[in-house]
């Protein structure tokens, strides 16, 4: 038995987990990694642009991004869109392409990373639980306008329950995935 409000809920909640997905593969963890670029907007002719459009983004080595512009006139556009980034990466620019070189973690490093996959994990679980809250109110206010039976709303409620334990059992293996990637570095 589907109900709109499992539907619904299935929908958000794995909403839920491809942001949580997005948000973790922006997280640098100590190796090359073209989506650490993703939020990178270059001026180009007047426009703001994501940096994967005006250029090609190549990882040569496993700690190297080789970035080069489709057009050679905005590579210092594309390193002044980096330097300007919260990356805390330096471009260097050799006049045809850009390299940018991934500094190896350290220990401390590695640990303040893991805080924050943790934190962005809780976020996503918060979210999750918010649209199962959601769910179970739009339950019982179907059966208290008898559009539901008792028993439908409780074998509804499991559903919902079950929804919610496996988007939070995604979002637990995306982030120990995560972790296990920074520490292994």
């Amino acid at each position: 038995m589907t109900n709109k409000a499992i539907t619904k809920a299935k929908e958000n909640m794995s909403k839920s987990v491809d942001v949580l997905s997005r948000e973790l593969a922006n997280i640098r963890a100590g190796k090359a990694n073209a989506s650490i670029l993703s939020n990178v907007r270059v001026m180009y002719y007047g426009t703001e642009v994501p940096l994967n459009q005006v250029a090609s983004i190549n990882i040569p080595e496993a700690r190297v991004l080789m970035i080069t512009p489709y057009d050679k006139s905005s590579l210092d556009d594309i390193e002044h869109a980096i330097n300007s980034s919260d990356l805390g990466l330096n471009p260097a620019n050799d006049g045809s392409v850009i390299r940018l070189v991934i500094p190896q973690l350290t220990g401390e490093r590695r640990q303040e990373i893991a805080k924050q996959v943790g934190k962005e994990a809780e976020s996503g679980r918060i979210a999750v639980r918010n649209v199962r809250r959601e769910a179970m109110d739009d339950l019982k206010k179907q059966q208290k306008n008898n559009d539901i039976t008792e028993d439908e709303l409780h074998t509804l409620e499991k559903d919902v329950q079950k929804v919610t334990d496996d988007a939070i059992a995604q979002m637990d293996k995306l982030a120990a995935d995560k972790e296990k990637e920074i520490t292994e570095g």
